[in-house]
């Protein structure tokens, strides 16, 4: 058992004004280097997250550079190149090809998770992630099948493959992480969403095509149904995203470590809204305090809840894993990064 009363919470040391120098020369080096300087900006970005980060009074850090990420993205840009001339003289070959780098997708997913955990580390313990390739190949590529010929009424199944995947491939030094967790509450979490989607939907259509006079829609009735759809959407997203992420991390271990998530509904709901408002009207100016606010949020309501000392965790010397895995998730928009 944890002991409740001995719980470390997490803490952002950062703030908006610092961030913000990083931040803007972030954004101009990379628009006067053609997006060149983009790989060395993520790296700075990360640090900075990562450094100012705090449990238990220790920090994280990020060791990546950004030669090693340029590296990676200027080889899958050329992999790019080669499949678009390919796919100009010669579709067959160019489909080949895609059908090829589908086929390999989850090994570099794995490579990818693999150069992000080595690349972090808590307490100057590096983190690992060490999986069966097969695994990979289920969570990324048989799951979808089976959830889209279910008509995605098996997607909880989905979410719960690819956090267990992510989760129990992770390691912190020797010692592993950990997640299980019973089918309900993801099932729970996503029927709670579908009720606002789904009202949201019914909505929207009855305003735009009033039952009563049957008239077709009008700018006006679109506008107040996309006024009804839009909230019911956003306010569906927030809940799903607290309740699946509070279980996620409740069910998370770390050896014999646990963890607890916090969110609130209202809480992500203002946060997000008023982070939104805040970037819109700056013309996204803004942008970093936003970021800091939503990392401080995220930090203060994550909970490590120790068992016994936690200064038991032994690093080991990791061999440096390739950044084209990295470069690739980047285009796919995959981060196998742990949540807490």
């Amino acid at each position: 058992m944890h002991d409740q009363s001995h719980t470390e919470t997490f803490e952002f040391r950062g703030n908006a004004k610092d961030y913000f120098g990083i931040w803007i020369v972030n954004v101009l080096l990379s628009i006067v280097t053609f997006g060149i300087y983009s790989a060395w900006a993520k790296v700075r970005t990360k640090k900075y997250f990562y450094q100012n980060t705090y449990v238990a009074g220790r920090n994280f850090d990020y060791h990546a550079t950004g030669g090693q990420i340029f590296k990676g993205r200027l080889i899958v840009g050329a992999a790019l190149v080669v499949y678009s001339l390919l796919a100009t003289f010669s579709p067959a070959i160019a489909l080949i090809l895609a059908l090829l780098v589908f086929a390999i997708g989850p090994v570099l997913i794995i490579n990818s998770a693999k150069f992000n955990a080595r690349n972090s580390s808590w307490a100057n313990v590096r983190f690992n992630f060490d999986c069966k390739t097969g695994d990979a190949y289920w969570a990324y590529m048989a799951m979808p099948m089976l959830v889209a010929l279910s008509l995605y009424t098996c997607l909880p199944f989905l979410t719960r493959a690819m956090n267990r995947f992510g989760i129990n491939g992770h390691s912190l030094g020797k010692t592993r992480f950990s997640f299980e967790s019973p089918i309900g509450p993801f099932y729970k979490a996503f029927l709670a969403a579908a009720v606002f989607f789904i009202a949201g939907f019914v909505g929207f259509f009855w305003v735009i095509f009033d039952p009563t006079t049957l008239h077709p829609p009008t700018p006006e009735s679109m506008v107040l149904g996309y006024l009804i759809l839009l909230p019911a959407f956003v306010i569906g997203g927030i809940l799903y995203q607290a309740m699946i992420r509070n279980h996620i991390v409740g069910n998370t271990k770390l050896g014999p470590h646990g963890f607890a998530s916090t969110f609130t509904v209202a809480g992500l709901f203002k946060l997000a809204f008023t982070n939104l408002l805040i970037t819109v009207c700056s013309l996204g100016l803004l942008l970093p305090w936003a970021q800091v606010r939503m990392h401080r949020y995220f930090a203060a309501n994550t909970h490590a809840l120790p068992d016994g000392t936690i200064d038991d965790f032994h690093g080991e010397i990791i061999k440096d894993q390739g950044a084209i895995g990295d470069a690739y998730s980047d285009i796919e928009g995959i981060d196998l990064g742990l949540s807490i």
